[in-house]
């Protein structure tokens, strides 16, 4: 009997391009549920806005993600507490019988930043040490360059509709449009 998963789709903006030095400052999650039939469908969000505590800042990395520091300084969860509503949600949207599979669209970065929070905070990291990428994924389905899995490219090939660019950036949009990618391209993998 194979092994089933509850695809869980994740975001994260941070205040520049390594943990440890840089802090995730946000992180959203959507749900991809994998029926025993094989259908998919879209399930529960997550968003959490973090207290940054990191000793740099990159000022690209922040307009980019737009948050602001003193804001979250303010009113963003502890990085454990954070960690340990992710862990609960996890576990309260992970299908019986099957194993929760992080998920990211250029996954070895959002996983490296989730991952050493996990470790930082001595926690035990739901997802484990591995990830799924939907970029690899859509190389493979699709057949496209690594180089040309951008979600742009994705989104006619995919048939999906246009990435929201007043929302871009936001780790819970992010998240719930991965979510999209991954549901269809799992739909393709399996026709």
């Amino acid at each position: 009997m194979a092994v089933r998963a509850t695809w869980f789709c994740i975001d994260i903006e941070c205040s520049g391009p390594v943990p440890s030095l840089y802090d995730m400052i946000s992180l959203g999650a959507q749900v991809v549920v994998d029926h025993e039939d094989e259908s998919l469908t879209l399930g529960e969000t997550f968003y959490v806005e973090i207290v940054p505590q990191a000793p740099h800042v990159d000022e690209g990395a922040m307009k980019v993600n737009g948050l602001d520091l003193d804001a979250l300084r303010a009113n963003g969860s502890p990085r454990r507490q954070a960690m340990e509503q992710l862990t609960a949600w996890v576990e309260a949207n992970t299908t019986p019988g099957s194993e929760a599979v992080f998920v990211g669209h250029n996954a070895p970065f959002d996983w490296s930043f989730v991952a050493w929070v996990y470790k930082a905070e001595g926690m035990v990291n739901p997802f484990g040490y591995k990830a799924l990428d939907t970029k690899a994924l859509s190389a493979g389905v699709l057949d496209l360059h690594w180089l040309d899995s951008n979600k742009e490219i994705l989104a006619a090939r995919l048939d999906l509709p246009d990435e929201d660019m007043g929302k871009k950036h936001r780790a819970d949009y992010d998240a719930a449009y991965q979510a999209l990618i991954l549901k269809k391209l799992l739909e393709v993998q399996r026709a």
